[in-house]
């Protein structure tokens, strides 16, 4: 491992030297063109120019008329700060261990972001203002960073990269407001099939509505102010949405709603051999977020570093058409949750690893929307038809979609002959992927503090994490086939902890279809793996042993590792009232000694609103 890790780190500083030292094909009779980013937050393709006839967006359309809409564009990760990582670095965030939401792993010394690449070649970076990159380990970045950063501060005639952050869109802005004050008219707003017609969910429709149009206006003034400075003309601008959103079952799941940004890019006269289209058009080609780094380079001359998983798709050293972009889902605020998911444009296909939870485990910041609150209070009510209480389930193994003929995605095609081969397909195209990725969302978050490497990502590399194993079995686990308990029992005894838990996370799937593995079960409470003690108690507590379980999780809930109380306590609700009662004594000391996490306190909360 040692070897392989240092010919790694070796051939990482031998392609950085050679990557720094290149110049761009056109430098010798044109100028580095200066690039504008401007991001706005939590929208899916919700734009006039995308056809949204509930949207008012004057200035967006303006600009894709003067360049050209990517209709195919994606967020790999559908909550900010994972996505935010892939943006910065050009990878993939499960392929460094950043894919949890709020993640503070470290990165390899060796890896470095596209801007320490655009600064070397010549360029002034600025962003205003975000840098949630959902790690740690990384140096200085850029020249400027805050609420006033901007390119006019760089020396004359320097190039520039500059973003601006649009935050008025973002899910918090329809958490309180007046609906007297709306704009749109929630009567006029086309709600998707799985919301409930209320006029909370129309409120807040309208609202966000209202927001995007502000955001408009935004990024308007930006556009004019680029304008007025006289740098139009050498300036290539691109919008792009963060990630799908922001109402209920859009933003933090991957499907299309969650993950699918509106994404324009508008390169002048000057640059126009650079251009992936004529004025107004539409490109087709899949483009993620994973690209943009290696696309930002590649526009400034700078060939792809090696660790870099995206493909250019514009520039000097653009690339082929991806056949299909990738999606990760793992750990939302304070629930544990695991989903991959693939899609060519026209068919989406989602692997749930974790189908014994419910999509609408309650997270306390989502829960924050009227529209959720009262989407919850009809399904209780029951006053929600099928489709709309889906979302209140458990989880199918697998989804397949039509996204043409189903845009909203509430048909699973996944169990229709008619789409066997499309589905066969699909899932082995997803396996290779991860495989080749080396995933590293395979293991608990809270083994990952006794890895013995120098970052997450290093260890992911290496042949110690023997992944095509670990995935068969979490493969097997999550399909919930009692025909396969048989496996899981003897996949309890691997020496291999990442088995072990998938195992016994099986088990818990299966509910009380795993009674014939109540002894091994009743083993791995002993296990020197915290989350396969939770894994096992949450089974055991399905099958008859209740006292067992509930005194392995209060020890577990003693542990010093955060991510393994967390894990605990997702499963101590999963359980239900009885558990977290008879752990109350436990639980209170749990919340005093992580006074200051508010993953921690908003789960333990919400236990108190269940009573």
């Amino acid at each position: 491992m040692k070897i392989k890790l240092f010919f790694l780190v070796l051939v990482s500083i031998i392609t950085s030297a050679y990557i720094l030292n290149q110049k761009p094909k056109y430098e010798q009779n044109l100028p580095l063109p200066n690039i504008l980013w401007i991001t706005c937050e939590d929208i899916s393709p919700y734009l006039g120019c995308y056809g949204d006839k509930n949207a008012t967006t004057p200035n967006l359309d303006k600009l894709a008329s003067e360049g050209v809409l990517y209709s195919n564009a994606y967020a790999n990760a559908p909550v900010c700060a994972p996505a935010r990582f892939t943006i910065i670095s050009g990878m993939y965030a499960s392929s460094a261990g950043t894919h949890h939401m709020r993640s503070t792993n470290k990165i390899p010394e060796n890896i470095m972001f596209y801007p320490e690449y655009l600064r070397k070649a010549g360029y002034y970076c600025t962003n205003n203002s975000k840098t949630d990159y959902n790690c740690t380990g990384y140096g200085e970045i850029w020249n400027e960073s805050s609420r006033t950063a901007h390119y006019k501060n760089r020396k004359p005639g320097q190039p520039f990269f500059a973003i601006f952050n649009l935050t008025i869109s973002h899910e918090s802005k329809i958490h309180q407001y007046n609906p007297d004050s709306l704009i749109h008219n929630p009567d006029e707003m086309e709600l998707p099939p799985y919301h409930p017609d209320l006029p909370e969910v129309r409120n807040d429709w309208a609202r966000f509505y209202d927001n995007i149009t502000t955001m408009d206006k935004q990024a308007g003034d930006l556009l004019q102010e680029l304008e007025q400075s006289g740098l139009k003309e050498s300036t290539i601008i691109f919008f792009y949405g963060d990630h799908g959103g922001a109402l209920p079952r859009s933003k933090r799941f991957i499907f299309n709603t969650g993950t699918q940004v509106p994404f324009i890019i508008s390169i002048p006269e000057l640059y126009k051999d650079l251009s992936p289209g004529t004025p107004g058009s539409k490109n087709e080609r899949l483009v993620s977020f994973v690209d943009l780094a290696p696309t930002l380079l590649s526009l400034a001359g700078i060939p792809k570093p090696d660790n870099m998983q995206g493909d250019a798709f514009l520039g000097d050293y653009t690339e082929d058409k991806p056949d299909y972009v990738y999606f990760i889902r793992g750990r939302m605020d304070e629930r544990y949750d695991m989903m991959r998911g693939i899609t060519d444009g026209h068919y989406r296909y989602i692997i749930n690893f974790m189908p014994h939870r419910p999509y609408a485990q309650h997270l306390n910041y989502l829960w924050k929307a009227s529209s959720m609150q009262v989407w919850e209070k009809a399904y209780l009510d029951g006053l929600c038809n099928e489709i709309q209480s889906r979302f209140f389930g458990t989880k199918p193994f697998e989804e397949l979609y039509d996204t043409e003929a189903d845009p909203w995605e509430v048909n699973n095609l996944a169990g229709d002959q008619k789409h066997a081969d499309t589905l066969k397909k699909m899932r082995q195209i997803m396996k290779n992927h991860i495989l080749k990725l080396n995933d590293g969302g395979f293991i608990p978050e809270g083994e990952y503090e006794n890895i013995e490497s120098s970052s997450l990502y290093n260890y992911f590399q290496s042949d110690d994490y023997k992944l095509e194993e670990i995935f068969d079995i979490a493969s097997i686990a999550a399909k919930g086939d009692k025909q396969t308990l048989d496996f899981l029992i003897e996949s309890l005894k691997s020496p291999n902890s990442y088995i072990r838990y998938w195992a016994a996370t099986g088990c818990a799937i299966l509910g009380e279809d795993a009674k014939k593995a109540k002894k091994e079960l009743e083993l791995c409470l002993a296990d020197e793996s915290p989350d396969v003690r939770i894994a096992a108690a949450e089974s055991l507590y399905q099958i008859g042993g209740k006292q067992e379980a509930i005194n392995t999780l209060e020890k577990t809930l003693q542990n010093d590792n955060l991510y393994v109380v967390l894990h605990a306590l997702n499963v101590i609700q999963e359980l239900g009232g009885n558990v977290v009662k008879a752990l109350d004594k436990e639980i209170k000391t749990v919340k005093k000694r992580h006074e200051k996490n508010h993953y921690i306190i908003r789960t333990i909360d919400y236990f108190k609103i269940q009573d």
